[in-house]
């Protein structure tokens, strides 16, 4: 017993050892039985004691793990609730790796891009990626056709923190490589059929394009090419035209911007709640009144 332990000395005291007597005052069978109560207790007592050892040692190493834990998170600065948060994404992240909707960015089309457009790609990859960590149900999100040797890649590392453990599926393969034509979608500006629903069998893929000099149908004419089913956001379906003094009107999103609205229509099941989230003012629509009186999905 440890030298100070009062509990283990209040066990110690709740062992039952009566008074010694005469020999003539009791037979010699009463004293055995009552030498092996004795023992049996004792061994009890033991038992109990190195228990209790065994979960004081548990607890110990327990509490220097948590200690651990904090400095390290404290050596970042990061407070107990923002480490948790941290936690929690990461857990959502995993899961949508094997559960989650699926969504791939093709790169194979970023390769004729000036400087200029690589860099604001790559910042797109970084604001679609955030989006989709704020996310309640995130998608399974890949990048198909990215080499290494790319500057794209090159920026992609420059301007995203972290970038290389991004919870991504970066890949060198084509898209038409990963996954079975059948299954694919292209959202293009360019398809004639706006997509009503969302399939959780089916992969959606976006054009990771930046053009500036506006070519047609680089896109659809991919999608063409592999082909795969295409289709646009139902912006004609559930938007108009904005009156504006440039007469300008635009069916043509970054990627990232295309993500918000696939992410707010998978968490509320209303395009008109989804488009006026994700489409901006800028690009001359806004919301039909007839879809805005429709009720959510």
């Amino acid at each position: 017993m440890e030298q100070g332990d009062p509990l283990e000395a209040l066990e110690l005291l709740c062992i039952d050892v009566e008074p010694e007597r005469s020999s003539t005052a009791r037979p010699e069978g009463g004293d055995r039985a009552q030498s092996r109560n004795v023992l049996r207790k004792l061994r009890n007592w033991e038992r109990r004691v190195a228990a209790r050892r065994g979960r004081r040692k548990e607890e110990k190493m327990r509490r220097k793990q948590r200690r651990a834990t904090e400095s390290a998170g404290n050596a970042k600065g990061e407070e107990p609730g923002r480490r948790a948060e941290k936690l929690l994404v990461k857990e959502r992240l995993a899961s949508a790796q094997t559960t989650g909707p699926r969504l791939c960015v093709d790169l194979s089309v970023s390769y004729g891009m000036s400087a200029k457009e690589t860099s604001r790609l790559a910042a797109q990859i970084r604001r679609l990626y955030g989006a989709n960590r704020r996310a309640t149900t995130p998608f399974h999100l890949y990048l198909a056709g990215l080499q290494e040797d790319s500057l794209l890649y090159q920026e992609c590392c420059r301007m995203n923190d972290g970038f290389r453990d991004y919870a991504i599926d970066v890949t060198e393969q084509s898209f038409l490589e990963l996954f079975p034509r059948d299954s694919v979608v292209y959202l293009t500006p360019d398809a004639e059929q706006g997509r009503e629903r969302l399939e959780p069998d089916k992969v959606y893929v976006l054009g990771g394009l930046v053009d500036e000099s506006v070519q047609k149908k680089v896109t659809y004419l991919k999608a063409q090419d592999g082909g795969v089913c295409s289709a646009r956001l139902p912006i004609d379906e559930h938007m108009v035209k904005r009156i504006n003094q440039k007469n300008f009107h635009s069916q043509i999103l970054a990627i990232n911007q295309v993500f918000d609205v696939l992410l707010s229509f998978c968490e509320t099941g209303s395009w008109s709640v989804a488009l006026a989230k994700g489409v901006p003012s800028s690009k001359g629509y806004k919301v039909s009144p007839e879809s805005a009186a429709q009720p959510h999905h």
